[in-house]
């Protein structure tokens, strides 16, 4: 039984927002430790295993400078600019759409997304660029100060969570759909350890209702999304008036 303290301290450095990675790691050394291994073993199943497993890691560390070349020449400038040429466009509208496009893609084996490929380069910048557009709608002439057409840090946070979100829901939901996919042949190896007949046709025609009410419920969050921000900016816009009129006095 105490050998499961791992759990809970996994559930201590989460429920205290410490760093992901080094809450995993002292989740693992603690483990190691209560089971009897020596910290020099648990360093050596650390390193075994990351060598094991690198070509999972490794399009990860190659496609970060890529994208911060790409960022250096202006790639979320751009995606901005034509995200604001698109007058109907807001936060919410963005990210379901890249939502639609992820799930579906995936869906048929294309894998074109990805949070430090697609959410943090493009689509987070763009929905955001969107709900400036869509505040820019609601401000008045007043608070259109300088320095006032960002939007509120919290609503920026919001827009972010969401777009990452949609890439989650988007690939975990689409790819239960392709029967290729690694989701699809581990349940596969997990029934067949169990003597349980399924077929990987099955599985992925029963993945096509999951993914369409998760995409569901995506619509219902990026519509209560531009609401929150058309509220906020309003709140923003009412306060910045406020200040306005107490410095013309």
């Amino acid at each position: 039984m105490i050998k499961l303290v791992g759990i809970l301290v996994v559930a201590v450095g989460f429920a205290l927002r410490f760093n992901t990675l080094l809450v995993v790691m002292a989740a693992g050394i603690v483990t190691g430790l209560v089971a009897g291994m020596s910290f020099h073993e648990i360093m050596e199943q650390f390193g075994r295993f990351f060598v094991d497993n690198r070509y999972m890691t490794l399009p990860v560390v190659l496609i970060v400078p890529v994208v911060g070349l790409l960022e250096r020449y202006g790639l979320q400038e751009r995606a901005e600019t034509l995200i604001r040429r698109a007058r109907a466009a807001t936060a919410g509208r963005v990210i379901l759409l890249y939502t639609a496009v992820r799930q579906v893609s995936i869906a048929l084996g294309v894998n074109i997304g990805g949070h430090p490929q697609m959410v943090r380069p493009l689509v987070a910048p763009m929905a955001e660029a969107a709900a400036r557009q869509q505040a820019g709608a609601l401000r008045t002439e007043g608070a259109a100060h300088a320095g006032h057409d960002e939007l509120p840090e919290k609503t920026k946070e919001a827009i972010r969570a969401h777009a990452s979100a949609g890439e989650n829901i988007g690939n975990f939901f689409g790819e239960d759909v392709f029967i290729a996919v690694g989701a699809i042949l581990l349940m596969k190896g997990f029934f067949d350890g169990l003597k349980i007949e399924v077929s990987v046709w099955a599985m992925a025609l029963w993945g096509i209702p999951t993914a369409l009410v998760a995409f569901a419920a995506m619509w219902w969050r990026t519509r209560v999304l531009d609401r929150r921000v058309a509220r906020e900016v309003a709140e923003q816009a009412a306060v910045q008036r406020n200040e306005a009129k107490e410095d013309a006095r």
